[in-house]
C-alpha cells in the first residue's frame, strides 16, 4: 500500500477573474478520493505559458499524479497543447483515430464543414498516449516524465467527466497500489461551529491518528466529516462507524441526518418516505426555495409549486393577505407569512407548506426592520409555526440562509407533528 498524492492544476483566465465558476477540480478530486488517491493541491493559473509551466514543474514535486484541464480548443488562447509538447520535448503529429472522429462529428453529426482548425485538434505530442474524448473533438493526453504521470484533459466539465470516468479511473489500479479512503459524514443545524467544537471537544481529542475530524460550516448548518485512511478497507469502515456513533450520540440534539446529504435532499427524502407534499409562497426569497426542492430528481413526486408573491398585489390577491394587515404590520410579520402558508396551502392542495417574507438588502430597511430580518412560516391543515430570523450578510447570503432555515424549520414541523 501506497500513499498516491495528485495535484489538480485548471487553466484559464476566466477561472481567474470569476468569470466561470471552476467546478472541475472538486469534481475530480470526489472522483480521486474514491480510488483512494490523495489530493495534495488544487491550483489554477491562466492562459500564460510561464505560470502554466512553472505550475507542472511545482506540482510535480508533490504529487505524483498531476490532472490538468483546459486550454485544448482550436482558438489562439487555447495554448496548452503546444506547451505540453515543449515541456515534454516532443513534436506534434496527426493522430489519424483522432481526425477520424473529429471528421465524422462535422460530416455526420453537425452536418456542417470542418474547417483546418478544427482538423488541428487531431495533433498531439508524438510522446503521449492518446485517451480517445467520445464527448468532443478535443483529446486527453497522458504524458510520463521522471517517475510522475500527467494527464491533460478539456475544460468542457462534460467531456472531462467521460474521459475521467472511463479513460483515466479505470488506468489508476494498474498504475498504484493505493490504500483506502473512508468518510462518514453527518449534518448538524441549531448549533454553531465553535459551540458544536466545545460540545465535542473530548471525542475528538481522543481521535486516533489515522482518523481526522472536518467542520464544514454553510448557511448555518455544520457538517462533521471523519476521514481514515488504512489498508484494510472492512476494519477501516468498522472503526470509523464505531467513532461515527459516538459524535451522533453526542450532538444528537442538533443532528439533521447522518449522511452527507443537502438539508434540500433531507426534505426530499422525508416528504418521500411519508408519501407527503409541499408548495412554498415566497417573497423575499424568489422563488430560490423551490429551486432547492426541485433540483434534485424526483422532487414532482412531493413538490407541488410556488406562488412567487414579490409585490404586495400578489400577497393580496393570489394569497388572500389582507390588506389591513399590509397597511398596518406590514409584508415582513408574523401575521402575512402565517396567512401566506395557510393560503398556498389551500391553493396547492398539499399536506405542508413555506411562507417567508424579509428584507434581503441592501435598501428596503427601516429602524424597526432591519436588513436580514425575516418571518418564515410553515404549515399543515391543522397547525401554522411562524418564527423571526434576523441574518446579518448581503443580499445573496441572506436569501440562502432565509431558504436553508425555512427548510430546516419545515424539518423540525414534520418530525413534530408526525410524533405528536
Amino acid at each position: 500500500m501506497e500513499k498516491v498524492f495528485a495535484s489538480i492544476i485548471t487553466i484559464g483566465d476566466e477561472l481567474l477573474i470569476g468569470q466561470v465558476i471552476d467546478t472541475n477540480s472538486a469534481w475530480i478530486a470526489q472522483e480521486l478520493n474514491k480510488v483512494g488517491i490523495i489530493v495534495k493541491h488544487r491550483v489554477a493559473v491562466g492562459d500564460v505559458w510561464e505560470d502554466i509551466w512553472n505550475a507542472l514543474d511545482e506540482e510535480s514535486k508533490h504529487a505524483s499524479l498531476i490532472i490538468i484541464t483546459g486550454g485544448l480548443g482550436p482558438t489562439a488562447d487555447d495554448i496548452t497543447k503546444p506547451l505540453l509538447c515543449e515541456y515534454f520535448e516532443g513534436k506534434m503529429v496527426v493522430h489519424q483515430p483522432t481526425l477520424d472522429h473529429v471528421t465524422n462529428i462535422f460530416e455526420n453529426i453537425l452536418k456542417r464543414p470542418m474547417i483546418e482548425r478544427n482538423a488541428k485538434q487531431a495533433e498531439v505530442p508524438d510522446v503521449c498516449t492518446v485517451l480517445k474524448n467520445e464527448r468532443g473533438t478535443a483529446p486527453g493526453m497522458l504524458f510520463e516524465k521522471n517517475g510522475n504521470r500527467f494527464v491533460s484533459l478539456p475544460g468542457v466539465p462534460h467531456e472531462m467527466k467521460w474521459l475521467m470516468t472511463n479513460q483515466v479511473i479505470p488506468m489508476i489500479p494498474e498504475w498504484y497500489q493505493t490504500g483506502f479512503i473512508v468518510h462518514k459524514t453527518l449534518l448538524t443545524a441549531g448549533l454553531g461551529e465553535s459551540f458544536l467544537a466545545e460540545l465535542i471537544k473530548d471525542i475528538e481529542e481522543a481521535l486516533p491518528a489515522h482518523i481526522k475530524l472536518a467542520y464544514l460550516p454553510n448557511y448555518g448548518m455544520v457538517r462533521l466529516r471523519l476521514t481514515a485512511f488504512g489498508s484494510d478497507k472492512s476494519a477501516l469502515e468498522t472503526e470509523v462507524a464505531a467513532q461515527f456513533e459516538l459524535f451522533k450520540n453526542k450532538v444528537k440534539e442538533y443532528l439533521v441526518i447522518d449522511e452527507d446529504l443537502s438539508m434540500e435532499q433531507v426534505i426530499g427524502r422525508m416528504l418521500k418516505q411519508k408519501g407527503k407534499t409541499v408548495a412554498t409562497a415566497e417573497s423575499c426569497t424568489g422563488g430560490y426555495i423551490a429551486h432547492l426542492l426541485s433540483i434534485h430528481p424526483g422532487s414532482s413526486t412531493f413538490f407541488t409549486g410556488s406562488v412567487i408573491s414579490y409585490d404586495n398585489l400578489v400577497k393580496e390577491r393570489m394569497l388572500d393577505v389582507p390588506h389591513e394587515i399590509l397597511m398596518t404590520v406590514g409584508a415582513v410579520s408574523e401575521e402575512t407569512v402565517r396567512q401566506m402558508a395557510v393560503s398556498v396551502l389551500k391553493i396547492m392542495k398539499t399536506d405542508y407548506s413555506i411562507a417567508v417574507s424579509g428584507i434581503m438588502g441592501p435598501d428596503g430597511a427601516t429602524a424597526e426592520k432591519p436588513v436580514g430580518m425575516v418571518w418564515i412560516a410553515v404549515a399543515s391543515k391543522e397547525k401554522v409555526v411562524a418564527k423571526l430570523f434576523n441574518f446579518r450578510f448581503d443580499r445573496r447570503r441572506n436569501i440562502e440562509l432565509t431558504s436553508t432555515n425555512a427548510l430546516n424549520l419545515l424539518r423540525i414541523f414534520i418530525n413534530e407533528n408526525e410524533n405528536s
